[in-house]
């Protein structure tokens, strides 16, 4: 590993220099095991702990097959796909493991006892598998989680909805948290070159999310003068939401959990934000029992803010706490797009108002391979951020998802692979000079 992080700082290295390298047989990974799948049984979620459950092993670098690419992984970042492995829920990723490797002999390879995980990386090709045109050892990459398959036609117009679609590092193996990650080389796209490695990891997963959701004709397709609520709106997801809330014209309504996160939003430039914690609304009486009331209440702050409008479009990804409250706030034919469901995933919501005020509910999964291209694009522009707050080496990846489990964190977490520090992989140090404030403003709050 050493001569491979030599050859990446060099800035004579080749791609002939870096397609002689020696691979070594194996590499640090963080992993769950398959015999510890009950380790948190009989615990509540929150009490599940990820720094007992997520490993720093020693893993044989795997075989690398067509249309495939074995990258060096400088940095990496925690999701919350990475808490829900760690703790094993909704089920644990090794049923998905199972599935994928029944697919076909290749598949197999990833049906181990151990999952490596990580949803996002930034890195350099190490080596590439039969087939592969676009991409060469040496060249400098971000990857986004989207893997298919691409045999079935359901795919061929939006490959979200490919029958073998997954999420690399979920629900494949072989991830991005570590030293080396295998990764389908059509999930490559150019690393921005203003960024660093660890800043350059963060966006993936959640900016491509972010963009789908709400920009693409796929989710909500947000227009100019839309009023946008965005639930934690400092967070991973929320965060990114925001900024294209801001970029494309639409005003951002933002609902955080403290003063701290409520700065973090005027930073990015929003104006209207709700510190739910600050005005104590309780969209629950009990485990069992919405209260209305404190949906109407949250409406009429909302209008307040935005002069008498309603929501236009809901950005949804706590769920269960908040789905009932996100479809009465809804403006009659408005929309509700959901992605996630971190506070639960049995949704309850007064259907009245869905159907007689024609409001639609949108799924939301990721983004297909044009919609991960357009964000990061947007990254490279300098027209979209990074929200990165805070780095971990990978030592303290446990830590690292802990913090995201208990939301300890604001934006995004990354974490250090081959990276010795952090600050390392400029190669465009005017146009960060240009960006500097808004590529920090996550860490200096």
């Amino acid at each position: 590993m050493k001569d491979i992080l030599a050859a990446i700082q060099s800035p004579e290295s080749t791609s002939a220099d870096f397609a002689n390298l020696e691979l070594p047989d194996s590499y640090r990974a963080i992993t769950v095991h398959k015999d510890e799948v009950e380790m948190f049984a009989g615990l509540a979620t929150r009490d599940k702990d990820p720094r007992k459950s997520l490993h720093l092993d020693e893993v044989p670098v795997p075989e690398l097959g067509p249309g495939e690419a074995l990258v060096a992984v400088m940095a990496s970042s925690v999701n919350y796909n990475s808490v829900w492995t760690s703790i094993f829920e909704p089920l644990p990723t090794f049923n998905f493991l199972e599935r994928y490797g029944r697919l076909s002999p290749l598949a197999k390879r990833h049906d181990l006892p151990y999952h490596i995980i990580g949803s996002d990386l930034a890195g350099v090709v190490l080596r590439t598998g039969p087939g592969v045109n676009a991409w060469k050892p040496g060249d400098e990459v971000v990857a986004h989680c989207l893997s298919v398959e691409l045999e079935s036609p359901d795919g061929h117009d939006d490959t979200m909805l490919d029958p073998e679609q997954r999420i690399w590092g979920f629900e494949t193996n072989f991830g991005g948290l570590a030293e080396i990650a295998l990764v389908k080389t059509n999930q490559l796209m150019p690393k921005p070159k203003h960024l660093t490695w660890e800043e350059a990891a963060a966006p993936g997963l959640v900016n491509s999310t972010a963009y789908r959701q709400l920009v693409s004709r796929n989710g909500a397709g947000m227009k100019q003068g839309d009023n946008v609520l965005i639930w934690g709106a400092s967070g991973g997801l929320g965060s990114y939401a925001t900024q294209f809330a801001l970029a494309g014209g639409a005003t951002p309504i933002c609902v955080v959990s403290s003063p701290q996160k409520a700065e973090i939003c005027r930073r990015m430039g929003a104006e209207h934000i709700i510190d739910r914690n600050a005005e104590g609304y309780r969209f629950w009486k009990d485990e069992h029992t919405q209260d209305p009331k404190e949906w109407k209440r949250f409406g009429k702050r909302i209008r307040e803010l935005t002069g008498g409008e309603d929501i236009d479009i809901v950005f949804e990804h706590p769920g269960r706490e908040t789905f009932g409250a996100s479809v009465y706030v809804t403006r009659k034919g408005g929309t509700i797009t959901t992605c996630a469901s971190t506070s639960g995933y049995m949704h309850e919501y007064d259907n009245r108002y869905l159907w007689m005020s024609l409001k639609r509910i949108v799924g939301s999964h990721f983004a297909n391979y044009r919609e991960a291209y357009e964000a990061n694009r947007l990254v490279s522009k300098g027209k979209i951020h990074p929200t990165l707050s805070k780095t971990y080496t990978l030592e303290e990846t446990g830590q690292a998802a802990y913090d995201v489990h208990r939301n300890l964190h604001q934006g995004k977490v990354g974490v250090l692979c081959l990276a010795p520090e952090e600050g390392l992989g400029v190669r465009d140090e005017e146009m960060r000079a240009k960006h500097i404030d808004a590529i920090n403003r996550f860490r200096n709050v």
